[in-house]
């Protein structure tokens, strides 16, 4: 059995990791911080917004994009500037976020407040184009959550946690989506933040039971790493996208105070056989 390792601790509500330029991104929700963290566990906060959630994505001309959902707005970061617009996306509910490698990016929101414990509504997915415009391409998706592009750039692949199921996409030429399916039925588990490896399978992080799990489309069951606390999302990484970084923290619940025991939060990483492919 393959060891998981403990890369980084002490964090609070850590998601969306994405590996960059020799580096993993994540994002502590709870100190409103964009951290990026070397092999050795160095890091520095490249980004702080006061946001939750607060998710990421790389564009393909290597700009970080950031949604900051309280202002319904996506940011993107300037080296040299800061935080500068980048898109305009309206009220606020925004999660996560994926950008294709035409420089197309896709945002979801949940239409709906968890945790002032209101009932679920079905949420959306959005396209943001490169110049800027931003309209509906799906909806019906009861809690939308991580999503990926599949290596061939074709397919978007949306983790829908309330139905316990990866959904997909066929990815138009200008952007849009069409021929919706499930991709896979999960059973009891609980789809957060997702990825995709070469052999078109899908890693998934699972809060409430703990656990990430990689499954084929249809939803064959090819491997479970269990961990000791909620996993939010996952990532494939490293010099040879051959490690899966996991962020996870003990989960509370979604009207706590504090969602996750504060100090919990990890990033944890584990070798695998099967590289990364596709987005993130």
């Amino acid at each position: 059995m393959t060891e998981v390792s403990t890369l980084l601790t002490g964090r609070g509500l850590v998601e969306s990791p994405r590996w960059h330029g020799g580096r993993l991104y994540f994002s502590d929700w709870s100190a409103g911080e964009v951290v990026a963290v070397d092999a050795a566990g160095r890091t520095e906060v490249v980004a702080r917004v006061a946001s939750l959630p607060l998710c990421t994505a790389w564009l393909p001309d290597g700009h970080l994009l950031i949604v900051s959902s309280a202002e319904g707005r996506l940011l993107r970061r300037e080296p040299d500037v800061g935080l500068v617009p980048y898109a305009d996306l309206g009220e606020p509910g925004w999660n996560d976020i994926v950008a294709d490698g035409r420089g197309n990016v896709y945002v979801n929101r949940v239409e709906f407040d968890p945790m002032a414990g209101e009932s679920v509504k079905p949420g959306s997915v959005h396209l943001v184009t490169p110049d800027g415009s931003v309209r509906e391409v799906a909806d019906d998706i009861a809690f939308p959550n991580g999503m990926a592009v599949t290596p061939d750039g074709a397919t978007l692949i949306v983790a829908d946690s309330h139905r316990h199921r990866l959904v997909a996409f066929d990815i138009d030429a200008d952007g849009g989506l069409s021929g919706r399916r499930v991709w896979a039925d999960l059973g009891e588990g609980a789809p957060d933040g997702i990825c995709t490896d070469a052999e078109n399978a899908v890693w998934y992080a699972d809060v409430p039971n703990r656990r990430c799990v990689r499954v084929t489309e249809g939803g064959a069951v090819l491997r479970t790493v269990t961990l000791d606390r909620g996993a939010f999302a996952c990532a494939l990484g490293g010099p040879d996208r051959r490690t899966l970084f996991i962020t996870a923290a003990r989960w509370q619940g979604m009207t706590e105070t504090e969602m996750v025991a504060p100090g919990s939060g990890q990033v944890l990483a584990m070798p695998v056989e099967v590289p990364g492919a596709g987005r993130p």
